[in-house]
């Protein structure tokens, strides 16, 4: 399973996230600690918004212990919003196109969990986009098909009620396949302006989501596990959420797709 990171604030230095922090991202990209397995070495990426809509972004094949350039990058580079990502493929090659985050246009995302049986329902998913999003797929995850039919569903309007029209669709789909129905979805995505997060599955099983207050209550980080800063105080997001945070702060909502109806969105009171 993969690893990340995500902030939204004050701007600072990547590395503020990436590298500096006890168990940052970095060492849990050799040394996770809830995940089901501790290495996540198939490549990383950080997308981050700054002067223009669209993010920046980079990303690679090496396991990002071993770039030379990803402690330079993130030590020169400040941003209020970014996404930073390793990862542990749970199918698809490794490769570049293969590597989170993934961008759209002004759209950043990134994604821990997995489709069962994606092979078995692939096609039909890739037959819902259009011919500019299917012409937009560079990769073969299931993380960019998902993203890209968020985008589809009407991700710029209605962001829980698009990735909840996705994962319905991709139930949906495996039923019709005959082939187990699981998702386990814990995914992080921006706008450049708002930073989003949904922790979700179908099982019991949904890939971990901590939010904290950080560097110094200057913004927000969302993680898959927490950093060891001491200062630091961790709070589980529960199953079943999404997560919105704003320059006003966070807040959460109940995430509940509906198989075999559209999407649904319940707010927590």
């Amino acid at each position: 399973m993969c690893r990340w990171a995500a902030y939204r604030g004050t701007p600072i230095p990547l590395e503020q996230i990436v590298s500096a922090p006890g168990h940052s991202l970095i060492e849990q990209s050799h040394r996770a600690t809830e995940a089901k397995t501790a290495t996540n070495g198939d490549g990383f990426g950080i997308a981050w918004y700054g002067e223009h809509a669209e993010p920046g972004l980079y990303r690679d094949v090496l396991p990002a212990w071993s770039d030379c350039n990803l402690k330079s990058l993130a030590r020169q580079i400040r941003s209020p919003l970014f996404l930073a990502h390793v990862r542990a493929s749970t199918g698809g090659a490794t490769s570049r196109d293969n590597c989170h985050p993934f961008v759209h246009n002004n759209w950043s995302f990134m994604h821990n969990g997995q489709i069962a049986g994606f092979d078995a329902i692939r096609r039909p998913m890739e037959a819902a986009l259009s011919d500019r999003l299917y012409r937009a797929r560079h990769g073969t995850t299931d993380s960019e098909l998902l993203f890209l039919l968020a985008v589809e569903f009407g991700l710029e309007t209605d962001p829980a009620g698009a990735f909840a029209e996705a994962i319905r669709f991709a139930l949906a789909e495996s039923a019709r396949a005959g082939v187990r129905e699981l998702v386990r979805f814990t995914a992080a995505f921006s706008d450049g302006r708002t930073l989003y997060a949904i922790r979700y599955a179908t099982d019991a099983f949904a890939p971990t989501l901590y939010s904290a207050p950080t560097c110094g209550n200057q913004g927000h980080c969302l993680v898959s596990e927490p950093f060891t800063d001491a200062s630091t105080k961790w709070h589980e997001i529960p199953a079943g959420s999404f997560v919105t945070l704003t320059g006003s702060g966070m807040s959460s909502a109940r995430f509940a797709p509906v198989p075999g109806a559209a999407g649904r969105i319940a707010a927590v009171a």
